[in-house]
Order: C-alpha cells, then structure tokens, then sequence
C-alpha cells in the first residue's frame, strides 16, 4: 500500500534539492503534490521530471512572506485536487553567513520572517482545508545546526530561526491536535544535495584537495559511514505526512546518519 495514496500535500520551496525529492516522493507514494516556490520557471522543470503527464501535479509562484501568494497555492490545491492532507515546508532562506559579533540584524529579520514567518504564513493559509479534510498533517524542515552548531560554517540566524520554528511546533501541535491536524519536524544534518555538495567543491578548492577527500572527511563523522541524502530526508518526511504517523505529533526527527544522538 502506497504511504500516500489519494492525499494531496502542499510543498514549499521545490527547487533543485530537497523539496523536488519530498514532491517526487509524494507522487512516488500515490499522493498528488502542489508545487511552490519563488521561481515559475524551476516549478515547470520540476513538475515535468516528476509527473510528466502533469497528472499528479500543480505549481503555482509563491513567496512565503507573501500571505496572499500563500492563500493562492492553498487554493490551488483545492481548485485541482479537493482539498490538502499535507503541508511541507522546504522553502528556507539559508544564504546569510555569520555569527553575533559580526551579525547584520536586518539580514536576521529577513531570515526570521522567511523560515519562521513564512513557515506560519503558510501553514495558516492551509488551515481551512486541513479542518475540512479531518485533519493531516504539517512537516516543518529544521536543521541539526539548531541543537548542535556546526565548526565549519556559521549561520547564526538560520540555526536561531530553525529553532524558533521547532519551539512553535510545540505550541501548534497542541493547538491544532484537537483538529487532529499533526505538526513534526525533521532535523537534517549534512545532506548530500546541492548546498553540501557546493561546500565540498569550495572548500576541496580553497584547500587544494579531491572532493571525495571533503565528502569522507564529513561521513567520517558519522555512525553510520556515509551522509544522509536529500532523498533520505525525504523518506522520513513522506512517512510523517502519512496516516502511518497518525499518533506522532509535537516530535523532532534527527535525519543525520547518526552524527548528533538524543
């Protein structure tokens, strides 16, 4: 039985990474996946390779700070599908480097009303549906960096957002859990996808070494021998949108091959 035959999930931020790999493996697991993200054009190239037949597919542009682009790809959903059962939020603002002492707090403020913000923006838009549906369930993307900081780079203000949103999960889980709607977050580590694999090109570069010498270096780290995927996160992100969770609700994932344990 397929983990999500006959549900519609929203996902945010379907790009090149992981938000094409958890919409790829919502049609995968027989759900049909709405696309969002800022950008048309990487919409229209993701729906294509995921669901040729653009049968089990919608997109529409959406900026999360956006509470109106938010509504809109809400109602897509229903206007296609029928309703929501899902909602997954990839879309993150993780570009701004730094930490206190060099902090630019207008930067901060624009990563906050992104990852935590935006995230609320567009859980609410979908709210409606979900109570109309009976319930579901909301995935937020965290991070690691936001329990256990990392040494090679600092994002002071992700982590800090990242958390702000694991904290809201708490308070949303019970808010919503009357509506039997679930609210969980997944924590990746260092996930072999774009953004990691730009990390161990720059960095193999500024130190005059192979890449697989980076990349081993990361998974050395690791209990077990190797980095997580963008598609292993997705996996465990499908299984928390699904009725197989059904009684998991206010919890946090760690998806890190084992590189931080609680």
């Amino acid at each position: 039985m397929s983990l999500l035959a006959g549900k519609t999930v929203v996902v945010s931020g379907v790009g090149a990474g992981l938000g094409r790999q958890v919409a790829a493996a919502v049609v995968r697991e027989g759900g049909n996946a709405v696309l969002g993200a800022r950008t048309g054009s990487a919409l229209a190239e993701a729906a294509a390779g995921i669901d040729p037949e653009g049968t089990r597919t919608a997109y529409r542009a959406a900026d999360i700070t956006d509470e109106g682009r938010c509504e809109a790809l809400a109602a897509l959903a229903l206007e296609r599908f029928g309703g929501i059962d899902a909602v997954v939020h990839v879309a993150a603002l993780d570009s701004h480097f730094g930490g206190l002492a060099d902090a630019d707090f207008a930067a901060w403020r624009t990563v906050l009303d992104v990852n935590l913000l935006g995230t609320l923006r567009m859980t609410r838009a979908c709210l409606p549906a979900l109570r109309a549906g009976g319930g579901g369930s909301v995935v937020f993307i965290g991070t690691q960096s936001a329990i256990a900081a990392p040494t090679e780079v600092r994002q002071a203000a992700y982590a800090a957002s990242k958390g702000a949103l694991t904290s809201a999960m708490y308070s949303l889980a019970r808010e919503l859990g009357p509506d039997r709607i679930r609210v969980n977050t997944v924590l990746p580590g260092w996930m072999w996808g774009p953004p990691v694999q730009a990390y161990t090109r720059f960095t193999a570069r500024a130190e005059g070494v192979p890449e697989e010498e980076v990349r081993a270096r990361l998974a050395g780290r690791m209990a077990l021998p190797d980095l997580a995927t963008d598609g292993d996160v997705a996996e465990a992100v499908v299984f928390l949108a699904s009725d197989r969770a059904r009684a998991i609700t206010g919890q946090s994932l760690l998806v890190n091959a084992g590189e931080v344990m609680r």
